[in-house]
């Protein structure tokens, strides 16, 4: 018979590759919650961007790097609801606590995603969790430069004054 109940040095089983964790919606609303109220939370901006069909804002937390003074900011999941909307629309409004700035998104080739993927495991340490979780990968600038197929990234800029 096996037993549920783990030793002292056994990790909990791993998560099975290519799931969202289930607390990442909750996660996300905390993280809204707090930035709309003036909290910063290290890299992690918020990203609102109109809906592709009904043209409603859409709200998700991102992570923003910086590679030669160019901001960047990944996308996890080629299909992801916030990807669609933002090469449909190409702009968004970019929130880090109460400071707000309305951006152009700019989906870079395959074939330029290496510098920025190869940076995000040291700039931004903390959202590679994810990454191990989706695709299996080490925290490591090598495994990260191998999604560049799988996961968009956008160059962040500021839009033009109109």
């Amino acid at each position: 018979m096996l037993s549920h109940t783990m030793t002292k040095n056994q990790k909990p089983p791993t998560p099975e590759l290519g799931v969202l964790p289930s607390w990442l919606p909750m996660a996300n609303r905390v993280v809204t919650w707090l930035q709309r109220r003036g909290l910063k939370t290290g890299t992690i901006h918020i990203l609102t961007v109109p809906g592709r069909i009904s043209g409603v804002p859409r709200t998700t937390p991102v992570s923003i790097l910086e590679v030669d003074s160019i901001r960047y900011v990944i996308g996890g999941i080629e299909n992801a609801d916030w990807v669609q909307n933002v090469r449909a629309g190409g702009w968004g409004i970019l929130a880090h606590g109460r400071d707000q700035e309305k951006v152009t998104l700019v989906e870079l080739d395959v074939k330029d995603r290496e510098p920025v993927l190869r940076a995000f495991p040291t700039e931004v340490p903390h959202g590679t969790q994810f990454f191990e979780r989706v695709y299996g990968v080490e925290p490591t600038p090598d495994d990260f430069v191998g999604l560049a197929d799988r996961c968009p990234v956008f160059r962040v800029q500021a839009a033009p004054e109109i």
